[in-house]
């Protein structure tokens, strides 16, 4: 795969592509109205030189005609001399310098436009007709009637096309060295914003597990953009390090409960293999042996139910089917009900006779309802009772769990759902992943699992659900 230029390199690039377009419309925008300016100047020129010429012709002391003073012209040019034609109406030629291979116009110049372009020689000549023009000899008879004249000018563009040239030449190399410093200056501008950028990434690269800061420049010194960019960058290094802890700390509690339990089956194991027992003994051992490689697949089996329900939280999958909460709370309190007649506790149920369809798989959400009621009769005193109670909010639906024992101290409220966590009062037997399963659960399906602070005696989890919109 072809490696893409840098950043910098691709904006000194456009840089450079607006700026030579804009050079280059400055330049012919610059040459089209400096060869326009020059040509008008030209032709007013023209036209003051015609009318001198035409003021050369006098009238003669004695006799008739026209005459032509040559001795008033300017001195002619070394190259490409003015050319000139006066003639009379009548078709006299009073003074000619034009070579006979320029045809002349005849007739009445047009009204817009009495100039014409020729060439002499290889040179760029432009010419202008006057026709008309009375004599301006004051000396005219008074019984003879004024003559009229028709006079032909014409000078070399040659000067003035070096002109536009030179002018043209001045303004690009203007635009060139405006272009030169203009890349200077903006590679020297994007040099210093991009330093605090190559910075974050230098930063950023030195990050690893046993160092989770990401050292940035103070907020005052930064950018909008830099400060969004470092911000997001250091919320995502926080979430990242978040949940390395929880792996570390979920291997070193897996690793810790599977300990025991493997260290049981273990001795056991030996203490039968060390010298011959009665067919009891081995019964017996085999027996302690197998229920603890039960609590193994236990252990096994709920570690990987929530490293699933934890993926499926990650990745966008299919909206569930309809599930009727109702009947996954009496499912629920149906399989709990052994344990509970075995602690003599009641179970009681509370609002279940409504219908709440929930978007969520049904065995999802019975599988929340048994741990939390187990966790809750596992905490009860005989006698007690345990209480699940639905009431609907609105768009949701609310789902509490109470029971009658120690309750929750204040300062482990907030951590009774992580895995492994188990309380202070907590019973033998359980292995802390109830509580974490339920909440893996409940957060799949946009929900909100949470302990209510209560002043009596016992503990009460809620759970808020959102209910199936119609479709």
């Amino acid at each position: 795969m072809k490696r893409r230029r840098s950043l910098r390199f691709r904006l000194l690039a456009g840089v450079l592509a607006s700026q030579l377009l804009l050079a280059a419309g400055l330049v012919w925008a610059g040459i089209a109205f400096t060869r326009r300016q020059l040509e008008r100047a030209f032709d007013a020129g023209l036209q003051g030189r015609l009318m001198s010429v035409a003021a050369l012709v006098r009238y003669p002391e004695s006799g008739s005609g026209l005459l032509f003073d040559t001795s008033l012209l300017p001195p002619p040019r070394r190259r490409h001399p003015a050319l000139y034609q006066v003639r009379s109406q009548a078709g006299t030629v009073i003074a000619n310098t034009f070579p006979p291979s320029v045809v002349l116009p005849e007739g009445a110049p047009g009204a817009r436009n009495p100039y014409w372009n020729f060439r002499v020689h290889g040179a760029p000549y432009r010419g202008l007709q006057a026709v008309g023009l009375p004599v301006m000899d004051s000396e005219e008879a008074s019984s003879a009637a004024a003559a009229k004249l028709d006079v032909y000018y014409a000078a070399s563009t040659e000067d003035m096309q070096e002109e536009a040239a030179a002018a043209g030449f001045a303004i690009g190399a203007t635009s060139l060295g405006l272009l030169l410093a203009t890349l200077l200056l903006a590679a020297w501008i994007m040099r210093r914003e991009l330093a605090p950028l190559r910075t974050l990434a230098s930063d950023a690269a030195a990050i690893s597990p046993r160092n989770w800061r990401l050292e940035a420049a103070p907020a005052q010194s930064q950018s909008a953009e830099l400060q969004a960019l470092t911000e997001a960058l250091q919320r995502m290094l926080a979430r990242l390090h978040e949940s390395h802890q929880q792996q570390r700390a979920f291997l070193a509690d897996a690793a810790h409960h599977l300990k025991t339990p493997v260290a049981v089956v273990k001795s056991t194991l030996q203490a039968l293999l060390q010298r011959p027992r009665e067919r009891a003994e081995y019964v017996e051992g085999a027996q302690a042996a197998l229920h603890g490689v039960e609590r193994l697949a236990q252990l096994l089996q709920r570690m990987l139910r929530l490293a699933r329900l934890e993926q499926e939280m990650e990745s966008e999958s299919a909206a569930p089917p309809l599930a009727e909460l109702a009947a996954s709370c009496r499912a629920a309190m149906e399989r709990v009900q052994p344990l509970a007649r075995a602690r003599n506790v009641a179970l009681r149920g509370n609002g279940l006779d409504r219908g709440y369809a929930l978007r969520a798989d049904a065995d999802d959400l019975e599988l929340v309802w048994v741990n939390l009621l187990e966790n809750a009769v596992l905490y009860s005193p005989a006698g007690s009772a345990v209480e699940i109670a639905c009431q609907g909010a609105g768009a949701s639906v609310q789902i509490t769990v109470r029971d009658q024992g120690p309750g929750i101290p204040a300062d482990e409220a907030p951590h009774v759902f992580e895995r492994f966590r188990r309380g202070s009062a907590s019973p033998s037997g359980g292995f802390g992943l109830g509580l974490a399963i339920a909440r893996a659960i409940v957060q799949a399906y946009g929900g909100v699992i949470a302990v209510v602070p209560q002043p009596q005696p016992g503990a009460t989890l809620r759970v808020v659900l959102p209910l199936a919109t119609a479709t």
